[in-house]
């Protein structure tokens, strides 16, 4: 794990085999699309096939699902104040619960999405986000989610939309941003979300391989663009920045709408940033030995507990095996990885 910053180090070991999952159908995923912790570091995978929520201890037990038959598709998840809010892009809502799994209420509703052109019509040339023709209101396909400290809901609207959408504490909207494209404060692909400690916004615009920091007026701060394929951002009590980054393999429909197309593989890894933009660490980007335990296939959500520790969670399955990148095999034991912060 390197540093390229002559800061203080930031260094991470990896907790091996870590998810605990009983046996048994109606216990197995494949895939974990994002992960999140309440106030007592219990920890919470919003998993895939199927589509639910798993609950463990920091130790990796088990203690309890919920939600089966609920979700679309499992998308992000984030806690504040231990109410927890899942994002379903499929059905292009966020849903609310309390820790049991009790529904609460619901931003959107399940399968209306907002008029933005998004559809399969043809195979892309960059990525399918192209079929985005304009921005609009909420949601269509939306990604994922952060909280304010007063409440306030901010969501990343990517798949089908180019727009980050602002809410009151009770799902009124109070403001939009974005459009689609590639200039400054512009989208494609607005997937991961997160408020740094001065409660300014910062967006993975995952297509564009950016992060974009606004106020939370929308106001435009800084774009940081050493960075690749951004999926999630999340940040710790001391203002580091956690940022996954999605592999790009080289085959059609998997461009950059900035760099175009790569000369070479360019693997998943994790990045993490201290608040001025530069890199504290980075690690885990092996096109040899991706899926060696440590290094990343499809790092997809991003948690960091009260103690420092950072879970990473990973759609490797369908992104890997499932597209025929990698045998399914060597994706099966990679959907989360546990790392303890040692400095």
């Amino acid at each position: 794990m390197a540093t390229t910053s002559d800061k203080v180090k930031v260094e991470f070991e990896l907790i091996p085999n870590w998810e605990q999952c009983p046996d048994g159908e109606e216990y197995q995923h494949r895939d974990i699309a994002d992960v999140a912790c309440d106030s007592q570091d219990r920890v919470y995978l919003h998993t895939r096939n199927g589509d639910r929520v798993m609950v463990y201890e920091e130790d990796g037990t088990f203690i309890k699902k919920w939600g089966d038959g609920v979700f679309g598709r499992a998308h992000g998840i984030a806690i504040h104040d231990d109410i927890v809010y899942c994002t379903d892009d499929r059905q292009s809502v966020v849903r609310v619960f309390d820790l049991d799994g009790n529904f609460q209420w619901m931003l959107g509703s399940p399968g209306q999405v907002s008029d933005t052109g998004y559809g399969f019509h043809r195979k892309p040339e960059i990525h399918h986000n192209e079929f985005v023709e304009r921005a609009a209101g909420p949601f269509n396909t939306c990604c994922n989610v952060a909280i304010a400290a007063n409440g306030d809901i901010f969501v990343a609207d990517g798949y089908g939309n180019a727009r980050i959408h602002h809410f009151d504490a009770n799902g009124k909207l109070l403001n939009s941003w974005g459009d689609v494209g590639t200039g400054p404060g512009q989208f494609h692909l607005p997937h991961g979300i997160a408020l740094d400690n001065d409660e300014n916004v910062i967006v993975c615009d995952r297509e564009n391989d950016r992060i974009q920091i606004f106020t939370r007026k929308g106001e435009l701060l800084h774009i940081w663009t050493d960075i690749r394929r951004p999926t999630d951002v999340t940040v710790d009590k001391d203002g580091l920045i956690y940022v996954s980054e999605l592999w790009r393999p080289l085959e059609p429909g998997q461009g950059s709408f900035v760099h175009g197309y790569a000369d070479h593989d360019l693997p998943g890894r994790m990045t993490v940033f201290y608040p001025d933009g530069t890199i504290a660490a980075r690690w885990g980007d092996s096109s040899e030995n991706r899926a060696a335990p440590g290094n990343f296939i499809a790092p997809h959500g991003l948690a960091v507990d009260s103690k420092g520790n950072l879970y990473v969670a990973e759609v490797c399955c369908s992104f890997g095996g499932g597209f025929k990148r990698m045998p399914m095999e060597d994706t099966l034991d990679h959907q989360i990885q546990k790392f303890r912060r040692v400095r």
